[in-house]
This record gives structure tokens, sequence and C-alpha cells, in this order.
């Protein structure tokens, strides 16, 4: 295996050690210092890979050349083989943040842009640092794209898609004296949210924020169509903030409703720095996850061992506290993925794997960063973890996410440097035997269920080559097609309102069935 960056230098050590086997690795060269943000997991269990770059001369024309960073994104298949590659530029630097997988197979992808109109964007600027949404099909074609923003300065940080097929999108706004009094915020830094629907036109904008600091670091949808605002708060009560901060940084959790409406809102920390990281759905509510620089004190009840510590908090639906824990690596603990292990209904969640790396404090030394993988049950109890120390730092390594699959298969993306300012992107898809035991697999799984225009197929059991057909519940034949992939599209769009079969058979004479609902 070649170079990767931290985490996977410790991966290559560990494959002895717990079972794990890397299936591939998938090197994006550069020549420039490129920013990798995120790996999003297709509906159909393939993976786009977003960042900003500056652009190689191979991919720039004279009609759209730009010397500064660019949206790039990189589409790969189930099998890491690239799919597609593209760019979308402005005249100034874009830094795209955050992605979303949608329903329909596509994509929207959010970023902050310091461009006005021209090349790829299609609307001015509104003044200083705006963000830009770009909504597209799974070929990467643009279906349309948005500029959000005032004569403050905003940027982007998270993006979803809600159960009306609209969005929610979630950045910063910076305090602006070019703004007229009272317009541009509550404090220095605030949070904007905007709701959109499918076809990206504006129903709401709301800001959120006390008298200090406060910055979105998370958003994921909740069962009802609404939202869950992660959020590292600085302020106490004062603007639209209605929780008292205990310490100098908190997690501040806000429920918004489908119409973007705030429904409540909870606060959560300790005298130190709090800084909260990600957030998961459960079967029963959230946990709540980041680092903790704080001992026993506010409502924080559980204390720090070294440097920074895990701390995660599970809340029902109505944001009440049903546990605290607190889980030290020695050093400072960096909290990079958190996914909750479901069962194969979706009914109950089995348990939660955390996934991030430790750095020393202080200066650099060798053996400095550790990457880590860590198992608690439902009632957030360790069940295991996995951690070995990684080769001596060579230059910019660095892991910027992690992924855990419905499969049971991880994904990990991060960067490396044998020079510095030419920063590589490193993907790889990993399998341990330990979190497979954990995934209830279907023999057959379809989703979403009821269905629009567009289903997927899951088949749960090994195969080569599969063949999935759909009969109407008269028994005749509507579709049929071979696949070699574990989750397959079909289009669903002809079909009337109604009840359908799916078949599945395998090369290894395995079958199953199950019912398709058309709305």
């Amino acid at each position: 295996m070649k170079k990767f960056y931290s985490g996977a230098c410790i991966l290559c050590t560990i494959l002895g050690l717990s079972a794990q086997e890397i299936l591939w690795q998938k090197d994006i060269q550069s020549s420039t210092q490129d920013f990798l943000s995120q790996v999003t997991t297709t509906i159909d269990q393939q993976y786009l890979i977003t960042g900003s770059s500056i652009q190689s001369q191979k991919f720039s024309t004279e009609k759209k050349q730009n010397n500064g960073y660019d949206f790039h994104l990189v589409k790969l298949n189930q099998q890491g083989e690239q799919v597609w590659e593209k760019y979308f530029s402005g005249a100034n630097h874009d830094y795209l943040s955050a992605t979303v997988a949608t329903q329909d197979g596509g994509f929207l992808v959010s970023g902050t842009s310091y461009s006005g109109k021209g090349l790829d964007k299609k609307e001015d600027s509104k003044g200083g640092s705006d963000i830009w949404l770009i909504r597209l099909n799974e070929f990467g074609d643009e279906l349309w794209q948005k500029t959000l923003g005032s004569t403050s300065d905003e940027e982007a940080r998270s993006v979803i898609q809600t159960t009306d097929l609209g969005f929610f999108v979630a950045g910063n706004r910076q305090s602006s004296l070019r703004e007229p009094q009272g317009t541009s915020g509550y404090g220095s830094k605030d949070v904007l949210i905007v709701k959109l629907d499918k076809n990206g036109k504006e129903l709401s904008q709301s800001i959120l924020g006390g008298k200090g600091l406060d910055e979105v670091e998370k958003m994921i949808p909740t069962k009802d169509g609404g939202a869950l605002l992660g959020i590292y708060s600085r302020s106490n009560i004062g603007g639209s903030k209605k929780t008292e901060n205990f310490g100098e940084g908190d997690y501040w959790i806000i429920k918004l409703s489908k119409e973007g409406k705030v429904e409540w809102e909870k606060n959560f920390g300790g005298k130190g720095d709090d800084h909260l990281r990600t957030l998961a759905l459960t079967s029963t509510g959230y946990i709540i996850g980041g680092e903790s620089r704080s001992e026993r004190s506010g409502n924080k009840t559980v204390g720090i061992e070294e440097g920074t510590d895990l701390w995660l908090i599970s809340l029902s639906e109505k944001g009440e506290e049903i546990w605290q824990k607190s889980f030290n690596f020695k050093n400072r603990d960096i909290l990079m993925g958190m996914s909750v292990i479901h069962s194969a209904d979706d009914r109950s969640s089995k348990g939660i794997l955390l996934g991030g790396y430790t750095q020393a404090e202080g200066r650099i030394e060798t053996d400095d960063e550790t990457f880590w993988m860590l198992y608690l049950n439902q009632d957030g109890n360790e069940q295991w973890r996995k951690h070995v120390t990684g080769d001596k730092r060579q230059k910019e390594e660095r892991l910027s996410d992690l992924k855990l699959n419905q499969d049971g298969f991880i994904i990990l993306a991060g960067t490396s440097a044998e020079e510095l300012g030419k920063e590589n992107w490193k993907i790889v898809k990993l399998g341990d035997k330990q979190i497979d035991q954990l995934i209830e697999k279907q023999n057959i799984k379809i989703y979403p269920n009821p269905v629009s225009e567009y289903a997927y197929v899951e088949i749960g059991f090994d195969f080569k080559e599969a063949d999935i057909v759909l009969y109407d519940m008269g028994g005749r034949q509507l579709q049929s097609l071979k696949t070699k992939n574990k989750v397959t599209k079909i289009n669903t769009q002809n079909l009337i309102q109604g009840a359908y079969l799916v078949t599945i058979k395998t090369d290894m004479n395995k079958m199953a069935n199950a019912k398709l609902i058309k709305n």
C-alpha cells in the first residue's frame, strides 16, 4: 500500500491486530495545496469526494481559467473507480464545505464564495463572502444554483435534505458595520438558517445567536421533517439565545420545526472550553459529540483525564438528557465522525461507532498521532476500542472525514503531502470483521418505500452478479436488469399507484423478494 495520511499509516499497522482489510485505496494527485472537506455516501452506495482545489492546466481552459480555489468534486463507484470529476469556478476564491446526497441520486453542494457573477457563477455577490449552492444530478450536471448572503460576510457550514425533499442550509454570518443597526445579527458571529424548496426557492431565513460568538458546526435532519443544529457557543443569554453559557465555550443545541422555527434549545458545558463537532440520530433521540477541556462543572457531570477528552451527550427527541459519557485517548482527542448502528428494521439503535485521531499538545514530536475507533452500546458504555500509534509526521498529513456505511464498510478520507503545498487526496475503503458482525443485513431492502420516481434495491448477501426483476401484483414482468452492485437504482416514474413485487436472483442461486409501494 502506498503511503497515506497518518490515519492510513495506522491502518497498515492495525491490519494484523483487529481483522481489518483495506479493500481499495484511491489517490487523487495534486500539484497545489488542496483542501478535502467531506466524503458523502450516495443513496446507491457510491462516493462523492468534495473539497477545494486550484485547477491544474489539464482542466483549465482559456474560457474558464481561474487562479483561485474552485469547488472540486470526484465521484467514485463502489469499487473505488472514478465515475466523473467536476470543477465549479468563480472568478475569485470559492471553498466547498458541505454536501448532501439527495433522494433522486444527485447532490446539493454548499460552499463559501468570494466571487461575483462570471465563469460558472450565475449570480452577483451580495457583498463580502456569500454562500454558493449548486444542485447536481447523479452525473454531476448542474440543475440549479443560488447565492445566499448580505453585505456582511457569510460562510457555509452544513446542508441537509428534509422529508419534503426541500433543504435546510446552515452557515455563519459575521457582524458588519455595513449593515443597518440590528439587521446583521446579535453578536460578533451568528448562525444563518435558510429553508429552500427542492427547486431552490427560498421559503424562510432566520438568524440565531447571542451577544457573543456562535458558530454552527453540524446539522442533521430529524424524523418530523425538521432539523437539529449543533452550535459552538461563546454567548450568554441575549439576542435569540435563551440559555446561559456555563464556561468559555459550550454545546448549544437547537431543534427546528419543518418550517424552520425554534422548537427548543439546550445548553451544555463546564467552566472550560467545550467544542461540539457532530450529531447523530438514534431511535429515541440524538447523540451529541465533541471535545471538552472542562472538569465536572456547570451541567457537565463527567470530568477529563488529559488534554481534551471526548464528551458525548444522549438526548431524547424533546432534548431531555439521558446520559453523559467521557472518553480519553491521551493528549488532544479530535472527533472526526460518529455513526449510529441501527437494527435492520431501523426501529432500534444497536450502538455507536466513533472515529477520530489524537494529537500531542504543544510541539509535534515523533509518534504524535493516533487514529482510533471506539464502539459503544446504546447506553453509551464502551464495548471496544482500537488505536495504534502512527509513524512520524511527514509534513502535512491529516484525516478529514470518516463514514460508516450501512453495508458495514468504513470510508476514510484525508490528505497527504510529500512536499508542503502539494496535498494529494487519499480515499480508503476498509472492512472490519468486528463491525461487520454488528450490521444486521436483510436479503433485500428497498428504499425509499413508498417511492415516487426512483427506488434503490439493496442486496444483503454476497454475489458477483444478480438479476433484479420487477412484477406487478398480477405476475406481469415490467422491468429486468443485471447488476454487480450491492445497491442498484431502478426507475419507477412510469409505474401507476399501487403495490409491486421486486425479486432478486444471484449467480450463487440465492433468491429474495420484497414488496414495493408506488405513491
